[in-house]
C-alpha cells in the first residue's frame, strides 16, 4: 500500500474527496477535546488564543466534516520546537512557511481515507487572522451562510476530486464576506497586549 506522503496531488483527491455533510452538533465537543489535547502538548509555548474555525464552527452550516482550528503563538515562538511536538503527536505536515511562521497540518487522513474524526490545524503568529472575521459573519448573518452552503454544494459537484479549484473558486465570495466583517466587527481580533 502506498503511503500518503509517496502519493500524487491526484491520488490523493481520490482517496480524499470533498465531501459536504449537515452540521453535526457533536463538532463542537471534538474541537473541544482537540483543544484540550493541544493546550497540553504545547503547555511551555504560551499560546496566546486558539479558536475553532472553518464550516464546522458555525451551527447548522452544511460543511466538510473537518475541524479547523486556529492556533495563534507568539510572533517569536520556537517554529521547530512546536513543528517537531506536533509531529510527535501524530499531526502531519501540509505546509510550512519559516518566514512567516505558519505552519498546516492534518489529522485523520489515512492510507484508507478518512477517519472518523479529521482536523486542520493552522499555525499562526498571534494576529488579526481574517478566518476569525468571517467566521463569525457567517454566525451573526445566516442569509449569508446560506448563501455560502448553496455556493459549496453546487462546486462540490464540479470539483469533488479537485481541493485546489474547489477552493478557489470560494475565494471571491468569502473575501467579499471578509470585507463586510472587517468593517462590522472593527478590530475585533487585532492582538491585545498580553499580561
Amino acid at each position: 500500500m502506498k503511503m500518503l506522503k509517496d502519493m500524487t496531488k491526484e491520488e490523493l483527491w481520490q482517496l480524499f474527496p470533498i465531501v459536504l455533510k449537515a452540521h453535526n452538533p457533536a463538532y463542537a465537543v471534538w474541537y473541544s477535546d482537540e483543544e484540550t489535547r493541544l493546550l497540553n502538548i504545547l503547555r511551555d509555548y504560551d499560546v496566546c488564543r486558539i479558536s475553532h474555525i472553518g464550516s464546522t464552527a458555525v451551527d447548522g452550516l452544511v460543511s466538510k466534516p473537518t475541524i479547523d482550528i486556529l492556533l495563534e503563538l507568539p510572533k517569536t515562538y520556537n517554529f521547530e520546537a512546536v513543528f517537531s511536538a506536533l509531529e510527535n503527536d501524530g499531526w502531519l505536515v501540509m505546509a510550512k512557511d519559516d518566514p512567516d511562521k505558519t505552519i498546516d497540518l492534518n489529522k485523520g487522513y489515512t492510507p484508507n481515507g478518512f477517519a472518523e474524526k479529521v482536523f486542520h490545524l493552522h499555525i499562526k503568529p498571534y494576529g488579526d487572522w481574517n478566518e476569525l472575521y468571517f467566521r463569525d459573519y457567517l454566525r451573526e448573518h445566516s442569509g449569508v451562510a446560506r448563501q455560502y452552503e448553496t455556493l459549496k454544494l453546487s462546486l462540490k459537484e464540479k470539483y469533488e476530486h479537485n481541493r485546489d479549484a474547489y477552493n478557489e473558486a470560494k475565494t471571491d465570495f468569502i473575501i467579499a464576506q471578509i470585507q463586510k466583517a472587517r468593517e462590522e466587527f472593527g478590530g475585533l481580533y487585532l492582538p491585545r497586549k498580553r499580561l
